[in-house]
């Protein structure tokens, strides 16, 4: 038998050597996508994540942003939460408009048990992908990548500026980090049966908001 083997293990490499390796043509060579108007790339992203059953948002103005809250509040039933500890959340102030509301505020670092028990977690978003509607979320102390993974609803805050125009720049920029988390809509999982549940392994809704100017 270990005879048989080494002699078709052989016979394939014998065939491998023999092909010739010929160069891909041109026309299987796509160049990169190039970055277009932006707010025709914000409406893009938004509008590839609501095809994807993502909830969007532009939000206008600084008065906005409470009211925004206030009714995903709402909506989701929104009891615990918990957000990144970033420059710009805190900028925005969106803690304390959780606790206005009466949202009980859990830490970042909390445990992933206390953290799947939470209702809703809130991030920003480092890059964002118009023609997928894929959002890029690094990973750090500040930004704990269980706070968008575990809570029930994940509500991400970007800028038009976070928008990137192909994977390759965002993998340039990730690069050199520990790790990030690309996000495609809400958490999607289908069984044998082609059975398409949606959030067991992850959040099952995903709103995205897009803040128009920098009012922070």
């Amino acid at each position: 038998m270990n005879q048989a083997r080494a002699e078709i293990l052989s016979g394939i490499r014998a065939a491998l050597q023999s092909t010739p390796r010929l160069p891909l043509p041109a026309t299987t060579r796509i160049a990169p996508r190039a970055t277009g108007d932006a707010d025709a790339e914000i409406s893009r992203l938004l509008s590839e994540i609501e095809k994807l059953g993502g909830v969007t948002r532009r939000i206008a103005n600084r008065d906005e942003l409470p009211i925004a809250l206030e009714e995903l509040v709402a909506k989701e039933s929104i009891q615990k939460a918990t957000w990144w500890d970033t420059p710009e959340l805190r900028a925005l102030g969106v803690a304390e408009m959780l606790t206005a509301l009466g949202v009980t505020s859990v830490p970042p670092d909390a445990s992933p048990r206390t953290l799947a028990e939470c209702d809703l977690g809130v991030t920003g978003a480092d890059a964002a992908l118009p023609e997928t509607g894929t959002l890029v979320l690094r990973s750090s102390r500040e930004q704990p990548q269980l706070v968008s993974l575990l809570p029930r609803v994940h509500l991400a805050i970007l800028r038009p500026d976070a928008r990137r125009a192909d994977l390759q720049d965002v993998f340039a920029e990730i690069k050199s980090g520990k790790r990030a988390v690309l996000i495609t809509g809400p958490s999607r999982t289908t069984d044998i049966e082609k059975v398409l549940t949606i959030g067991v392994h992850g959040p099952k809704a995903l709103y995205v908001w897009c803040l128009e100017t920098p009012f922070a």
